[in-house]
């Protein structure tokens, strides 16, 4: 068995894990979902993982869509994007681990660091107040959009061939990683900042798609069982998003494979400005209280 291959299967138990809690929690508290509507909620999953396996990233657009249709409180946004994401990610790095080749040290180590940060994040971020969630989400989708920007305009790194890490430059990617998986838990997708750092680092563009997809595919369910835990996310935004999200994983990456993509970024790049500015506004003019955690 090759190491790729345990960890498919590490990551395979890790999420049948995370789905137990998860479905069973949700099972227990169902008399306390929202009133939103399963089938646009479906729909923004649907279409946010769909761009999500193609590249684009799937907390931004998602993040800007909940507040758009009032869909989830936005206190509850970053555990939802966390908890409803963790299932629909783990297809696409069991996919793309399968069909790129990447370094196992390199996946292995990079992973490992995201997961680190990502604890430590969904631990601090849950117990946050409002104030500073919507300051933080704020913040969080303006480095977004101007990392696309960079992206877009060429200012970044375009990457070499190396599908490894080594010396220095491993030391680098695991810092790096270990910085995103915290961020990643008040909202900032790891999926940009990891590919400019790949990038940067000299390695093969392709490479960034098993590495960015498996650090989050396995940070996302120890962050997301504490989220669960503390009851800070949506339960009927999770389960819709799971399942439409789900979908339109497996129709990216096994019909539609690859799009145009740069007239969308630049699209997701002014709804990540507008929301940013907008939460950013909210959060300065909200009172600094203290959240009601409800642990189940």
């Amino acid at each position: 068995m090759s190491i790729i291959t345990a960890v498919q299967g590490a990551l395979s138990l890790l999420t049948l894990w995370f789905a137990a809690v998860f479905f069973s929690h949700a099972n227990k508290n169902k008399d306390k979902m929202s009133d939103a509507s399963w089938g646009t909620l479906s729909v923004v999953g649907f279409i946010t993982n769909f761009f999500d396996t193609l590249g684009i990233g799937s907390f931004a657009p998602t993040t800007a869509l909940f507040r758009a249709f009032k869909l989830v409180p936005d206190r509850l946004i970053p555990g939802t994007l966390n908890v409803s994401m963790t299932i629909p990610v783990v297809f696409e790095a069991l996919i793309f681990m399968t069909v790129i080749q990447v370094d196992p040290f390199t996946l292995i180590a990079l992973v490992a660091a995201a997961i680190v940060g990502a604890v430590f994040g969904a631990g601090v971020v849950s117990h946050l107040p409002e104030k500073k969630i919507r300051i933080g989400m704020g913040v969080a989708l303006i480095i977004v959009a101007f990392t696309f920007v960079a992206g877009l305009l060429k200012w970044m790194p375009i990457g070499g061939e190396a599908i490894a890490l080594n010396g220095a430059a491993l030391a680098i990617g695991v810092v790096g990683n270990l910085i995103f998986g915290a961020l990643m838990t008040i909202g900032v997708g790891l999926y940009a900042p990891c590919m400019a750092m790949v990038y940067a680092l000299g390695m093969s563009p392709k490479v960034a798609f098993p590495i960015m997809m498996a650090s989050c595919a396995f940070l996302m369910p120890a962050a997301s069982m504490k989220f669960v835990k503390e009851f800070a996310y949506d339960i009927k935004a999770s389960i819709a998003v799971t399942i439409g999200g789900s979908i339109g994983v497996f129709i990216a990456a096994y019909i539609v494979k690859e799009l145009p993509l740069d007239i969308l970024k630049w699209v997701v790049v002014v709804v990540c400005i507008y929301t940013g500015i907008t939460l950013l506004r909210a959060g300065l003019k909200s009172p600094d209280t203290k959240p009601v955690v409800e642990k189940a």
